[in-house]
């Protein structure tokens, strides 16, 4: 790395262009030309097999009506030449079987065909799909961590399932469809050039028209789509990390300024979503009038054609039946135009990812792999910056070695840049200047597989996967030589392992065992036993360098001495690099470091630091360790009584309440009859009603326009031969003037009515999804505790299910309702003017409609089964949202392959369903030939025999062919339609879903205007958790607070602490027994207003994607920036956030991302005292802080406690000694309590 000297210091720095461009290299994303055929980047040679098959078949079956345009016309010629009672009927007779029966051999040809196009384009669009999802979650995983600081784990959400959708609907059945429809718009102009190349010439001339037309049209939709999908992409970031973070989110009551934030992205939706289906609108609109008026300039020019004798009636008839059929085959797959132009757009994103080079790929091939690793790792002038915050420099210069085999502790105030470390060393990021090298190579020469496979980490906040105990610990032997040992060994590992990490008692006690599930991010267990089976995993695979990034923060004193021991033996002969702010646990390091604002000002052992008199031995007298030993001996004492690894037993107790409904939303899911949904979707649109009701008035418009047509077909038809038998006794010219009006008036009606339902359908989706994501929030904590509900899950249903429930509305909509009038026009118009032939065309009416009826059954049947995806996009997200825990144990071939294997699984069973599907749209097509040759068979016959005139056989047979027409094309949109039933149906089960404790009731007592005094007591309270009922984690606890008093709560990691903070704040309600607040059950106040007297510090702190100010305010907005300022103060942060560029406007990244864990801490204690609650809930509120900071933070807390309630849940007994009263718990029961000179003065095994 090329290095210049830094003038004046005699240090290197690189200049600023290699600086900006290793910036840019992290976050830069190419520019992507996506075209259509984009799309198909990832079929296989079978698939496109499959497609060129299907695509013949569909060029096939796409000609068959073309040539019955052949037929028609012969008939059509003998028809009007025939005079009945002549000599000729049986030649008649014999010409109208034959050509009759030539409608049958199309029929089968049509079934044949259309089932291999259906078949074909829905298996290879799902296959290509699949590997597209495929390829855009491996190139998730290849990207280095700073694209995920702008990139959210909701984003990804919402392109793997909503973009992925689109692409899978735009590359799939309707592309079938429209190739289809596009071979008969050009087969039926190639018949009418046979027929007669001049009638035809001038009518192509309108065909250029439309396809300007149409070309303009999907341009503008595909650039209102792209900025919609964007749009939605910021949105689904802020509903993901809603979802994460329910427990902070609901405790706070920051549920509506969520909700409010969310909608107003959901506003930037809604308005590129209008824009873009008024684009379609238009194109639909200026099609349909188009076509219209070519029929009528069709008539015109042909009259005059056949005045000259340069053509017959049946040419005339052919080229004009050619047209018609050329126009509404086109008219009934433009609105499939939409999808193509959306799929394209949304393929932007997709590809984007796909395509972007990672500057740090963790699946690269690429570079050394040494065949053996000494461990020694040296930072030499190193300087770094965040991509996302280059004018904010972390590490200035940074030099020092880490030795092999030794343990190397680094210390120093929140923010200085410790945790960077880490980040460099995992190669998470690349630093600016300098070089980081690893026994004398440099980290960048290595492979980066290679290089996290020689490092285990444990972080300060441990992730864990909503899989079983032991999966999650196998997790740590991925990318090792031990991840293929034989299954008995890896048993063996992983239970050494948990020993290890004291873990393995109490992973033997849980339900199930190792077999356990730990619930989404390991929220089914404690702090502390989530960081244990961290440790586990980090030893596991007995690794060449450890990092310990506060790996022991979440434990109490006694779990953490004996992991303290086991990490001290595993780091033995083992490269030891330990974060901490707790300095008792780095005395015996080999070599302490001191930071300060990324500088190095002091190092060596804690003697020499401590004789050295400089900021080391400072931090230690804030910390005052000497004084504490004793305390600290104390403490280990007494959690040795809370001995955390409960005794298995069976727990049989009678519930006096009910903890919680834990039915996920598709196993609760109701069944709603399809008028149900409808009256549902309905009401969604209430405020749009008006806008429904005039496009549906409109419709009954629009879909007598082919009942219409009918009649001035027929007319036009026979004023050709005779004018006198038309209606009205009208020529030509009349009639072509009709088709010129009728085109004009339909071109108002469809832009009419595609602006009302493109208007109501945005808002439609804008506001389910607005009521989707605030029922969401609105749910207890049971519901977030079932692993069908998982944050990944919900943002994908967020994502998907609205823009299904379109499939009711909008174009579809307006679609269904032109066919279902033109089913009732047809038949009307038929019946009126010759019932008989009517009654016998219309006899396979009911066979369409029942062919379609089944396949909407069987495709919503498949939609069910295909939930699977999202659970799959569900995966996806809770593997995006963990990032950092992903890259450090190298699972991203593993979540790959997971991945795949779920979606194989899926396509696997959806495959009979597609035949099936395909097989009755392939019927119901077929069956219009049929109708046609029947229509006609017996129309002739009925002509032959005198009953009918012409011009009732063609008015009757236009109309009900087209009718029939219509009825076909309806069941097209059978996938969207059962989509949005389903959608529909799970919907209006989350809507109507009244969780027991309901965050957003006004029901219950009110608090007093002075608010709650704060006596808390809990009166023989037990408790489970709803998802899992056979282990008591409270039994018959009995605890007292007094208005203002202090109380702590201490005892081993999973003794019960943090579940009494839950049930304080009401995230769950008691078995038995009950919690009172001012002599009150508080399952008797209202809710939020109950819940606004509290306020709740965490040890794990999420922010959210926005500002500091944003994330300090969110509940609070009415806030003074003077309360904002001394909220801040008092939690230690101030002076840090007005160092900043951007003061309180500085983004603070995805989930918090861009800044340390001390930094977030703080801002969660400010947040918290700006609330001034009544009762102040503290777990383990200062874990992540450094001692300067802790000790300022504990005197802020302090001071905060005065004249309130205070629930601390601590393991350093130095922080709550001052209590009123400790209450010490052991396996959920309460063993003694006092004040702390109480409990010291007994004697026993506590103090």
């Amino acid at each position: 790395m090329a290095l210049a000297e830094k003038p004046g210091h005699g240090i290197n720095i690189q200049d600023d262009s290699i600086r900006d461009s290793i910036l840019n290299s992290q976050l830069e994303v190419p520019v992507v030309e996506v075209t259509y055929w984009t799309l198909f980047r990832y079929a296989s040679r079978q698939e496109i097999a499959i497609l060129v098959l299907s695509a013949s078949c569909a060029i096939v079956s796409g000609a068959v009506q073309p040539l019955m345009t052949l037929v028609l016309g012969s008939l059509a010629g003998k028809f009007t030449g025939f005079q009945p009672g002549s000599t000729n009927t049986s030649e008649f007779h014999h010409h109208l079987t034959r050509l009759a029966l030539y409608f049958v051999y199309l029929g089968i040809g049509s079934l044949i065909s259309v089932f291999i196009t259906i078949q074909g384009f829905s298996f290879a669009g799902e296959a290509i799909t699949q590997r597209t999802r495929e390829a855009y979650l491996q190139a998730i995983m290849r990207q280095n961590i700073a694209f995920f600081d702008s990139v959210g784990a909701g984003e990804v959400t919402s392109r793997i399932t909503g973009d992925m959708n689109m692409i899978q609907d735009g590359i799939s059945q309707k592309l079938g469809l429209t190739a289809a429809g596009v071979t008969t718009f050009f087969a039926a102009l190639a018949v009418g050039f046979v027929r007669s190349w001049k009638l035809t010439l001038i009518m192509l001339s309108v065909t250029v028209l439309v396809i300007f037309v149409m070309g303009s049209a999907g341009r503008g939709i595909k650039q209102y789509q792209l900025r919609s999908n964007d749009a939605y992409g910021v949105g689904a970031t802020v509903a993901e990390e809603a979802f994460t973070s329910i427990r902070s989110t609901t405790a706070f009551g920051a549920q509506d300024w969520l909700a409010k934030k969310f909608g107003m992205h959901l506003d930037n939706v809604k308005r590129f979503d209008f824009r873009s289906k008024a684009f379609l609108a238009f194109m639909i609109a200026a099609m349909m009038c188009i076509m219209t008026l070519q029929y009528g300039l069709a008539f015109w020019e042909g009259s005059r054609l056949l005045h000259d004798g340069s053509i017959s009636v049946s040419k005339i008839i052919t080229v004009i039946f050619s047209s018609m059929l050329a126009g509404v085959s086109i008219g009934h797959v433009a609105p499939h135009f939409g999808a193509f132009a959306a799929a394209t757009a949304a393929g932007r994103k997709i590809f984007q990812a796909i395509d972007r080079k990672s500057p740090l790929d963790p699946l690269s091939g690429a570079g050394k792999k040494p065949s053996s690793v000494e461990g020694e790792i040296v930072f030499q002038d190193v300087r770094h910056v965040y991509p996302s915050r280059p004018d904010k420099v972390v590490l200035d210069d940074l030099s020092f070695v880490v030795p092999s085999g030794k343990v190397t502790a680094v210390v120093g105030k929140s923010g200085c840049g410790k945790s960077t470390l880490v980040g460099l060393i995992e190669r998470f990021y690349q630093p600016v200047g300098g070089e980081i090298s690893l026994d004398g190579m440099p980290l960048h020469e290595l492979n980066l597989h290679w290089l996290r496979a020689q490092i285990a980490m444990v972080g300060q906040e441990p992730v864990l996967f909503n899989t079983t105990v032991s999966e999650n610990i196998r997790f740590g032997l991925l990318g090792t030589e031990l991840e293929n040992a034989p299954e008995q060994e890896i048993t063996g590992l992983i239970e050494d392992a948990a020993r290890t990490a004291n873990a393995y008692d109490f992973i033997s006690n849980l339900p199930g065992g190792f077999q356990a599930r730990v619930g989404e991010r390991g929220m089914l267990l404690s702090g502390g036993q989530r960081q244990r089976i961290a440790i586990a995993r980090a030893v596991v695979s007995n690794p060449k360098i450890l990092l310990l990034d506060e790996a022991t923060a979440s434990l109490d004193l006694h779990a953490e001495s004996l992991v303290r021991a086991a990490l001290d033996a595993a780091a033995k002969n083992r490269t030891t690099l330990m974060i901490a702010h707790r300095l008792s646990t780095v005395r015996h390091a080999d070599n302490i470091i001191v930071l300060s604002a990324g500088k190095l000002v002091e190092q060596g052992t804690h003697d020499e630091l401590i004789r050295s008199r400089g900021v080391y031995q400072s931090m230690v007298e804030a910390q005052q360790i000497e004084a504490n030993q004793q305390s600290d001996s104390v403490a280990h004492h007494a959690s040795g009584m809370a001995d955390l690894e409960n005794t298995k037993e069976s727990i049989s107790i009678s519930t006096e309440k009910s903890t919680g409904d834990t039915s996920s939303i598709s196993k609760s899911q109701e069944h709603y009859s399809l008028w149900e949904l409808a009256k549902f979707i309905w009401s969604l649109n209430q405020d749009e009603q008006s806008w429904m009701a005039l496009g549906f008035v409109v419709s009954m418009g629009t879909g007598a326009g082919y009942p219409i047509q009918a009649i001035f077909y027929g007319n036009s038809i026979i004023s050709l031969v005779n004018p006198d038998a038309s209606t009205g006794s009208h020529d030509i010219d009349f009639w072509c003037g009709m088709l010129l009006m009728l085109g004009l008036v339909l071109l108002v009606l469809y832009l009419v009515q595609g602006m009302a339902f493109a208007w109501a359908s945005s808002r439609l989706i804008r506001r389910t999804r607005d009521l989707t994501f605030r029922a969401i929030l609105r749910q207890d904590m049971a519901f977030f505790d079932i692993k069908e509900n998982a944050s990944g899950a919900l943002a994908s249903m967020l994502s998907t299910e609205a823009a299904m429930i379109a499939g009711m509305s909008g174009a579809t909509l307006a679609a269904l309702m032109n066919f279902v009038v033109s089913i009732i026009g047809a038949i009307g118009v038929s019946c009126s003017f010759g019932w008989k032939l009517a009654l016998v065309c219309a006899s396979t009416m009911p066979l369409l409609l029942a062919c379609g009826f089944l396949r909407t059954w069987v495709m919503t049947d498949l939609e069910k089964r295909t939930r699977r995806q999202t659970e799959a996009a569900g995966y996806a997200c809770e593997v995006a949202s963990a990032i950092r825990t992903v890259a450090s144990l190298r699972m991203e071939g593993n979540i790959c392959s997971r991945y795949s294997a779920m979606l194989r699984q899926q396509t696997k069973q959806d495959f009979r369903s597609l035949i099936l599907s395909s097989m009755l749209y392939a019927t119901s097509q077929s069956l219009m030939s049929f109708a046609n040759g029947l229509a006609f068979w017996y129309g002739g016959t009925l002509i032959m025999k005198g009953e009918y005139t012409v011009k009732q056989f063609f008015v009757c047979f236009v109309a009900v062919i087209w009718g029939s027409q219509a009825a076909g094309a309806i069941f097209s949109y059978a996938g969207d339609m059962s989509n949005a039933r389903a959608a529909a149906a799970r919907v209006k089960t989350l809507l109507s879903r009244t969780p027991i404790i309901d965050s957003w009731s006004t029901t219950g007592k009110v608090i007093p205007h002075h608010g709650l005094e704060g006596r808390i007591e809990f009166r023989d309270v037990s408790f489970f958790y709803p998802t899992r009922p056979s282990r008591l984690v409270l039994k018959n606890i009995s605890i007292t607070a007094e208005p203002g008093q202090f109380i702590a709560l201490v005892g081993g990691s999973g003794s019960g602490k943090s579940t009494v903070i839950s049930l304080l704040e009401r995230f769950y309600d008691a078995v038995s027994g009950g919690v009172y607040v001012d002599d009150n059950e508080i399952s008797t106040y209202q809710v939020q207003a109950y819940r606004s007297q509290l306020s709740l510090v965490s040890q794990e702190t999420t922010l959210h994607m926005g500002t500091i100010r944003d994330n300090i305010l969110a509940d609070k907005e009415d806030a003074s920036e003077e309360d904002l300022i001394q909220a801040c103060k008092d939690a230690n942060i101030y002076d840090y956030i007005l160092s900043l560029p951007d003061g309180f406007n500085t983004s603070v990244g995805t989930k918090g991302s861009l800044l340390s864990g001390g930094q977030k801490q703080r801002i969660a204690i400010a947040k918290a005292l700006l609330r001034k609650p009544r009762i102040l809930l503290l777990d383990e509120a200062t874990s992540a802080l450094d001692s300067s900071s802790e000790a300022v933070v504990q005197a802020a807390l302090d001071r905060a406690a005065k004249g309130r309630t205070t629930i601390a849940v601590a393991h350093r007994l130095s922080t709550i000694q001052h209590a009123d009263i400790i209450y010490v718990l052991e396996q959920g029961s309460v063993v003694e309590c006092g004040s702390h000179a109480q409990l010291m003065r007994r004697k026993g095994g506590s103090p």
